[in-house]
């Protein structure tokens, strides 16, 4: 266990964190005096009605956004406190993200889709393709990887995205409604999946998602309403 995890193994902690967006002249709390730890190798989800801030919580621990109050700290560093370079290198360094609709981009094959976060690293081409080839690998992919985009069923564009998410070998991998594009056959084999991502090769996942059927694979789920976590949902 890495130093930085800390004794008990938290590799998130999000301490007493406040969202506001301004709208205007209007200040909008998304997210009010938040905590919550999340241990090395859990695998989280995160339930909650639409505007609850799942997405904006996720934006935080993945450092696309800044709290307007309190910290956020990932594998010991606090992300809150770094500012453009320092935290997008940061983010390909220990991010992986995973999105509901795939965000492939249609000119490139799969393979060439799962390079791009392998771009900003300073590996050689044949190292990238063995980054690249071993993801596609483990998501069961190494026949589709000259395949385009069109080419490919829904379920293999989310695991296309998956290996993207993984190629790096990420602290954490972040998924924002990973099945909501998909019909239950796809979106159970997306979840089959990250579970195993999870229990065999030790990922920690955080999985955004509004469907009972997906969050009962995960280790954990928490609920997120106006802006407070509970452990229940709240009607």
């Amino acid at each position: 266990m890495s130093e930085q995890q800390g004794a008990a193994g938290t590799l998130v902690d999000i301490s007493g964190v406040e969202k506001v967006f301004h709208r205007g002249s209007e200040d909008i709390l998304v997210l009010r005096d938040l905590h919550l730890q999340v241990p090395a190798g859990e695998f989280l989800a995160l339930m909650g009605p639409s505007g609850s801030g799942k997405s904006t919580l996720l934006n935080l621990i993945g450092g696309l956004d800044h709290p307007t109050k309190g910290s956020v700290t990932i594998a010991g560093e606090r992300i809150d406190q770094l500012r453009d370079r320092r935290l997008a290198a940061w983010r390909a360094r220990h991010i992986g993200f995973v999105f509901q609709l795939y965000n492939l981009l249609p000119v490139l094959t799969a393979e060439r889709n799962v390079e791009l976060p392998l771009l900003l690293t300073h590996l050689s081409r044949a190292e990238r393709k063995r980054h690249v080839d071993t993801a596609l690998e483990a998501v069961g992919l190494s026949h589709r990887a000259q395949h385009y985009p069109r080419q490919l069923s829904g379920g293999e564009q989310q695991r296309v995205g998956i290996a993207r998410g993984i190629v790096t070998d990420p602290t954490l991998l972040l998924c924002d409604e990973p099945t909501g594009d998909l019909d239950r056959k796809a979106g159970d084999e997306v979840l089959n999946l990250l579970q195993a991502l999870n229990r065999e090769h030790g990922k920690t996942i955080i999985m955004v998602t509004h469907d009972p059927h997906a969050s009962a694979r995960a280790s954990r789920t928490v609920f997120l309403n106006k802006g407070q976590l509970t452990r229940e949902p709240q009607n």
